[in-house]
C-alpha cells in the first residue's frame, strides 16, 4: 500500500512537471491520472487498489462522527431530563469477531470516545467486551448496533 502512494504521488509530480503548471491543481489532477492509472494496472499487476482501504477509513471517520452527533444528543437528553429514573444504566458484555489486538483497541477506543459508554474490561481471550452504557433499552439491540457499525467499519478498514 505504501508503494502504491508513493507511485501515486511520483505521477502526480512528473504529471505537474510535464505540464510546466507548478500549482496545486494540477498536482490534484495527475494525482487523480495516477489513481485512475493504479486502478487499470490492478488488473494486470497482483495487489490490492489502495485507494479502497482509504476510503474504508475515510467511511469509518464519518460513522465515527455521526455516532459522536447522535450519543451526545442522546446524553443531552438524559441529563437535562429531570426524571431520571426512565433511565438503566447497566454493564453489556459485547462479543467481537475482531482478531488482532490493534482492532480490538480500536473498537474499544471509539465505543469510550462517544459519550453515554465506556469500555471498562476485557476477556482472558480478548473475544468479549464489557461496556458500561448509561441507558441501555435493549442488550441485545445494543450488540448488534455495534457489531454493525463499529465493528464492520473497522473489518472494511483492516481487511
Amino acid at each position: 500500500m505504501a508503494y502504491q502512494i508513493l507511485i501515486n504521488i511520483a505521477l502526480a509530480v512528473i504529471w505537474t512537471f510535464l505540464q510546466n503548471n507548478y500549482s496545486l491543481s494540477s498536482f490534484f489532477f495527475g494525482y487523480a491520472n495516477g489513481l485512475l492509472l493504479l486502478y487499470i494496472l490492478r488488473r494486470f499487476l497482483v495487489f490490492d487498489f489502495y485507494f479502497i482501504r482509504v476510503w474504508a477509513i475515510i467511511k469509518l471517520l464519518f460513522l465515527f462522527l455521526k455516532e459522536l452527533v447522535v450519543a451526545n444528543i442522546d446524553v443531552i437528553k438524559i441529563v437535562l431530563n429531570p426524571n431520571l429514573s426512565n433511565y438503566t444504566p447497566g454493564i453489556v458484555a459485547v462479543p467481537t469477531n475482531l482478531n488482532t489486538k490493534f482492532e480490538i483497541t480500536l473498537l474499544a477506543s471509539l465505543i469510550s470516545l462517544t459519550p453515554g459508554t465506556i469500555s471498562m474490561d476485557f476477556s482472558d481471550d480478548s473475544k468479549i467486551i464489557y461496556i458500561h452504557s448509561i441507558h441501555i433499552e435493549d442488550r441485545e439491540e445494543m450488540i448488534a448496533q455495534i457489531h454493525n457499525t463499529f465493528e464492520r467499519a473497522i473489518m472494511e478498514v483492516t481487511k
